[in-house]
């Protein structure tokens, strides 16, 4: 068994939609990023990365590659899992926390466990999803940006 962390942190900026997980969340602002900054897609993919000892999604999805301008993070997840199941591992387990004001993540929730699971080709029971607040504090308690943090368990394949 191997685990991996990631984390991701993007600053909110207007005229952009808001994906969090794969899931487009009506708000006023999105997230800026090369591709369409959906920082729980990349917090997960960098953790899943990490656990099978692969290179982390800068490295593998750079931002100054041209090619990969505006590409969505449900691609970059896809690959992701695709690497994940060529390297010979299983996910057992996920575990997510989106930290943010606003939009709260519990409205949501259950929608963006289940674009995960299906994006990873795994159990939804297999995937949890939760929303903390910043107290207030710093860029994230300012609702100028939204982090995530992920962790991955993975399990070598017989």
């Amino acid at each position: 068994m191997r685990v991996g962390v990631g984390f991701d942190v993007h600053r909110f900026t207007v005229g952009r939609k808001l994906y969090l997980g794969g899931v487009e969340i009506p708000f006023d602002k999105g997230l800026l990023g090369h591709s369409d900054g959906d920082v729980l897609l990349h917090a997960v993919s960098d953790a899943l990365l990490g656990a099978a000892g692969l290179p982390d999604i800068g490295h593998l999805f750079p931002d100054t590659d041209p090619e990969i301008y505006g590409i969505s993070s449900t691609e970059i997840i896809r690959r992701v899992q695709m690497m994940i199941s060529e390297t010979g591992f299983s996910i057992t387990n996920l575990d997510a926390v989106v930290i943010c004001e606003r939009p709260k993540i519990a409205k949501y929730r259950e929608i963006i466990k289940s674009s995960i699971a299906s994006l990873l080709k795994v159990d939804e029971f297999r995937v949890s999803v939760k929303g903390k607040s910043a107290e207030g504090l710093g860029v994230l308690g300012s609702e100028e940006a939204v982090a995530c943090f992920a962790v991955a368990l993975l399990e070598e394949m017989n």
